[in-house]
């Protein structure tokens, strides 16, 4: 399906707050729009309502750089105090969706439905995610705590930092 904003620069699917439960007309298609969803691709499975959760996305930041920064910078260029706020990005949006009744709170405007909510479970990653591709901050904490490398060598971990002897 080719949701609206959808693109090189606006993307990120996760488990996330949604639009519904609604179904709505979309490019000549019924469509059903999900509540709280695990949205993603799985072989042989997709679930994708067109919701953006930003914290997908600026999660990769210190992985991929080159595509995490034009993406956080074109959500908050393209859609700003709609979808970014006193606590930086809301939880999801949904460009595809315009519900004329509301059946639950949301804010609605050029970004469609937006998620009211900040959870944290969304927040954390995008704060620990932004350090640690500032300064790796978090992942030296926790390679050097004792606890989480014995914890992964009892998992079968190996390689990586692990490797490293401390």
């Amino acid at each position: 399906m080719e949701w609206r904003a959808y693109g090189k620069n606006v993307w990120g699917m996760s488990a996330s707050d949604g639009p519904g439960p609604a179904r709505a007309r979309y490019l000549g298609k019924d469509c059903s729009f999900l509540k709280y969803a695990a949205r993603g691709v799985a072989v042989g499975r997709i679930v994708d309502d067109g919701t953006i959760a930003p914290t997908a996305a600026i999660g990769s930041l210190p992985f991929a750089p080159e595509i995490v920064l034009p993406a956080m910078l074109e959500m908050y260029h393209r859609f700003g105090a709609s979808i970014y706020s006193t606590y930086g990005f809301l939880d999801a949006f949904n460009v595809s969706f315009h519900n004329p009744v509301n059946q639950q709170p949301m804010k609605e405007d050029a970004a469609g439905w937006v998620d009211p909510d900040y959870l944290g479970i969304d927040q954390g990653p995008i704060l620990a995610m932004i350090e640690n591709y500032r300064s790796a901050l978090i992942w030296r904490v926790m390679r050097s705590n004792p606890y989480i490398r014995q914890g992964l060598e009892r998992a079968g971990f190996t390689g990586g930092w692990l490797a490293q002897r401390q």
